[in-house]
């Protein structure tokens, strides 16, 4: 990787970490015996359903608040990676294809090994 590449990829990454330090939840939005981790994993595995919903349906919200905090948020990141959208494995096929046909006459090809 040439050090110019490296040097954005890192001024990049400082200034997303710069950002998510601003980010913070209001007070009155944590609750102790709001939704806790269990359904922050239920509300991550049905985000895609809950998030079409919500378009259609003003009651239907994406997020529950209040809820507990930091559980809640670590069990909605878990419905969502393990077990919701990012679960969804995706498979790169690649082909080679080779056509074999004699070329036209005049016609330049390169890179042959």
């Amino acid at each position: 990787m040439r050090v110019a590449a490296a040097s954005r990829i890192g001024v990049v990454v400082a200034l997303a970490a710069t950002l998510s330090a601003c980010a913070s939840q209001v007070a009155s939005g944590v609750e102790p015996a709001a939704p806790g981790f269990f359904w922050g994993v239920w509300h991550g595995f049905i985000f895609p359903v809950a998030w079409g919903l919500s378009l259609f349906l003003p009651d239907v919200a994406l997020y529950a608040v209040p809820n507990n905090g930091g559980w809640y948020d670590f069990g909605y990141f878990v419905g969502i990676m393990f077990l919701g959208v990012g679960a969804r494995g995706s498979r790169i096929v690649y082909r080679t294809r080779i056509i074999d046909r004699p070329a036209k006459r005049g016609t330049v090809i390169e890179n042959l090994r």
